[in-house]
């Protein structure tokens, strides 16, 4: 049985793009499952990994742990951790930065149009 090494204590405030989904990039092609888990799996249970297969998303994965804490400790100990002469890139997923960017000033500016446009106006 490997040893996992815990990051728990007591009352341990995480900053908030912290979660137990990983995005991991710059993986060498031809790593297999067992590898990612031999890899990721001594920092805790792992639910689940997804390794990129097309051509857009070959060299990346995605690392989901049971626990939030496993995953804050894989991210500050394989963060530039050397597989195949290949430097990993370990992140937290974040959903607003994986799906296209929402462009909130160009928002804002398109409502203020639309108010000129109808003539509404809003009390501040």
């Amino acid at each position: 049985m490997a040893q996992t090494i815990s990051l728990r204590k007591g009352n341990t405030r995480l900053p908030p793009e912290v979660n137990r989904v990983l995005y991991v990039r710059n993986l060498p092609f031809n790593i297999s499952s067992e590898e990612m888990y031999d890899i990721f799996g001594k920092y805790g249970a792992i639910r689940q990994i997804r390794i990129g297969t097309n051509k857009d998303t070959r060299g990346t994965a995605y690392v989901v742990y049971e626990d939030i804490y496993d995953a804050k400790t894989a991210v500050d100990h394989l963060s530039g951790f050397n597989v195949a002469n290949r430097y990993l890139i370990v992140l937290y997923y974040q959903q607003a930065k994986m799906s296209k960017k929402f462009d909130q000033k160009k928002k804002e500016e398109e409502i203020v149009k639309m108010q000129e446009k109808y003539g509404v106006t809003t009390k501040d």
